[in-house]
């Protein structure tokens, strides 16, 4: 699909984009995901996960607004990540994994483990020290990584179908408004290979604010860089562990 568009693009090149962004948007596959998927190994997920493995880009829904993903281990899939939030490399992209075990793998803990499972899977991102065994060619400007392991099961499976992480950012143009359907960012749905509707997310709009950001990348201390939607409870989970806010 992707190798298809790109030829299309070229060939119509002399009729303006807007008209062939319409028209490529009907060509995107929109994947219904609801309550039936969420269980082991859903079609759905392994769909999502063999489009992530040949290089593709998807929009799926997460714990609190939708995102678009590609394998945070392949340089090209990045690549085309940056591209399609029209975002330079200065701004990190974190990464998902399927449960709170497989983060010692990609970053530093520097936090007990206990606290680790406490907070995932949630609406935090945890933002540690990266290993040497996650991309280099992801935020190279930072030796730093945020984590997720958001509470939705689909986005887990699909994670764990990839064996690997997923590059995971908000699906909407860098410094506009995040998004809770799919309808709200049918713009970048030409640049897709497939959309995972998962329906509305949060209906009071809560959820727009996206996950709580935490840097943890200091060992003893923690310092909130975005409140996100989780902030309350975060703070008082994290005081309970007696660590110190700078």
């Amino acid at each position: 699909m992707r190798t298809l568009k790109t030829c299309l693009r070229r060939l119509y090149s002399h009729i303006p984009e807007s008209r062939v962004d319409k028209a490529l948007c009907s060509m995107t596959r929109i994947i219904p995901v609801d309550s039936a998927v969420y269980r082991t190994e859903s079609g759905e997920a392994q769909a999502a996960a063999d489009i992530l493995r040949s290089g593709g880009i998807v929009a799926l829904p997460t714990d609190t607004i939708y995102g678009v993903a590609a394998l945070a281990q392949n340089s090209e899939s990045v690549e085309k990540l940056y591209r399609l939030k029209r975002r330079d490399a200065g701004k990190p992209i974190a990464i998902c994994v399927h449960d709170a075990d497989e983060i010692s793998r990609w970053a530093q803990v520097s936090i007990p483990k206990k606290l680790l499972h406490h907070l995932f899977p949630g609406a935090v991102t945890a933002v540690f020290q990266r290993t040497r065994e996650l991309n280099p060619n992801l935020n190279p400007l930072t030796p730093l990584v945020g984590v997720r392991v958001p509470n939705s099961n689909f986005i887990r499976q699909v994670t764990r179908c990839c064996g690997e992480p997923l590059a995971l950012t908000s699906a909407n143009v860098s410094s506009e408004m995040s998004t809770l359907s799919i309808q709200e960012f049918q713009a970048l749905w030409p640049h897709l290979d497939a959309v995972f509707d998962g329906g509305n997310l949060g209906l009071d709009g809560f959820n727009r604010e996206g996950s709580t950001v935490v840097n943890f990348s200091i060992p003893g201390p923690f310092e909130i860089i975005r409140r996100g939607c989780a902030f309350q409870e975060t703070k008082e989970l994290l005081g309970g562990f007696q660590l110190l806010e700078i």
